[in-house]
């Protein structure tokens, strides 16, 4: 697998990100954990979702690792397992109070949500690729949708394939990580009203995510492009 170095060097060269690009890995224990890696609840005397742990990374260049006691949101943390489902959520009952959305459509965003099985996993490891003293299971970049573009190129130029996405306007972590390591494949992600909120991810941006089996090929996709003509910025 190509190294976070020369990963780092090529979207450096041919995307041009605005933030650091970020290696994300889930951890069976804290013993894993790097050293020098901030926890929120320890080191900063705060509880926060997985967006705002990603745009803090992804801006400040730490490295952070979230575990349960760390992680605010419901949904990130029935994502990552960290949370059992309730009955309630699962079947749509929790949110009987004044709402207009039915039970049904409820319950179908509650088995939409790509979760890891509780308790699989301790901890969320997230560090700024250049950073990086572990192998990552997930690396994500956020960029325009120009830059977003090459990153799909890059990914589908060596299979010959296309990239299918999935977005419901929420839990973008879900998308991030847990959807891009369960399907194995590269995905194109509409950052959700928390990222926006806590992440403070712009209008103009995306991200995208890139499984650990998909570097090389996207790396060699990046340069096979740009050699082609496939730019950014955008030759017009």
């Amino acid at each position: 697998m190509a190294t976070m170095k020369e990963l780092n060097e090529a979207l450096m060269q041919h995307i041009r990100p605005a933030t650091f690009p970020l290696a994300i890995k889930m951890l069976e224990s804290e013993a894993e954990i790097p050293e020098k890696t901030r926890r929120p609840k320890k080191d900063m005397g705060l509880e926060m979702p997985v967006c705002q742990a990603v745009g803090m990374s992804r801006k400040y260049g730490w490295p952070l690792a979230l575990g349960r006691e760390d992680q605010l949101c419901p949904m990130g943390g029935l994502t990552l397992g960290f949370e059992a489902p309730k009955k309630t959520w699962l079947d749509g009952t929790f949110g009987e109070g004044p709402t207009t959305q039915g039970k049904e459509a409820r319950e179908k965003a509650a088995e939409a949500l790509r979760r890891f099985d509780h308790g699989k996993y301790k901890i969320l490891l997230i560090a700024p690729i250049v950073r990086a003293n572990f192998e990552p299971d997930v690396v994500v970049m956020y960029g325009d949708s120009a830059q977003v573009m090459r990153m799909v190129q890059a990914a589908t130029f060596e299979r010959g394939c296309v990239l299918s996405s999935t977005a419901s306007g929420g839990a973008d972590c879900s998308e991030l990580i847990t959807q891009t390591m369960q399907t194995d494949e590269c995905q194109f992600i509409l950052p959700c009203n928390g990222d926006r909120v806590f992440g403070m991810t712009q209008d103009h941006e995306m991200a995208f995510a890139i499984p650990a089996s998909k570097i090389d090929t996207t790396v060699k996709g990046l340069k096979h492009t740009h050699d082609m003509g496939q730019r950014y910025p955008i030759p017009t």
